[in-house]
């Protein structure tokens, strides 16, 4: 289910639990959301609790998401946020400097406290999105620390505000700025064609 918060531009559009029992950390995360204040914010707080599949999957977005992929097509969002779950076991394959040549995707980067932040899918962002349109993934420990809440919100909550994906890399810039570098090498090191 689709809520809405707001009206114009710009139009935001924050989803979690896209797989799995990831709903169980994330979906919280973005339940008390609330209009922002300037623009729409959509919110889903559960894309599917299916058995897991890998948004890399070129089908995931098309049948085992088709309300997510009809939300993206009909409000066309400027700034775009898919929030995982991960579990520790999983945490050195996510960040793993070789992912894009073994994953087809960049690497995660730690931004602090176990909160990764990456590129969502080239399924959806090429096809989908413009190349000026914000379109991140988070990724949370699967049973965070309080440390990790505070951080996972406080972020969440910069990108429900932010206008544009240059607002987004200026906070992320002043804040996290050798984790934001990291990040945009691989944004263009993958994305980079684009422009």
């Amino acid at each position: 289910m689709l809520k809405r918060y707001g009206s114009g531009a710009p139009v935001r559009l924050l989803v979690a639990g896209l797989h799995g029992d990831e709903w169980r950390s994330t979906s919280k995360r973005l339940k008390g959301l609330t209009t922002p204040t300037l623009g729409t914010l959509l919110v889903m707080l559960k894309v599917s609790d299916r058995e897991y599949m890998s948004t890399l999957d070129k089908d995931y977005y098309i049948k085992y998401a088709p309300l997510l992929l009809d939300a993206i097509r009909t409000y066309r969002p400027q700034i775009y946020l898919e929030l995982h779950s991960y579990s520790s076991r999983n945490f050195a394959v996510l960040t793993d400097k070789g992912r894009l040549e073994q994953e087809g995707i960049p690497a995660y980067i730690e931004i602090e406290s176990g909160i990764l932040m990456g590129s969502v899918s080239p399924h959806i962002r090429v096809d989908y999105f413009s190349p000026y349109d914000l379109c991140i993934s988070f990724e949370m420990p699967k049973h965070p620390s309080e440390e990790s809440l505070r951080v996972i919100d406080r972020l969440v909550g910069v990108v429900k505000e932010c206008e544009s994906r240059s607002d987004f890399v200026e906070y992320m810039k002043k804040h996290y700025p050798r984790q934001t570098s990291a990040a945009i090498k691989n944004y263009l090191r993958f994305y980079g064609h684009l422009y």
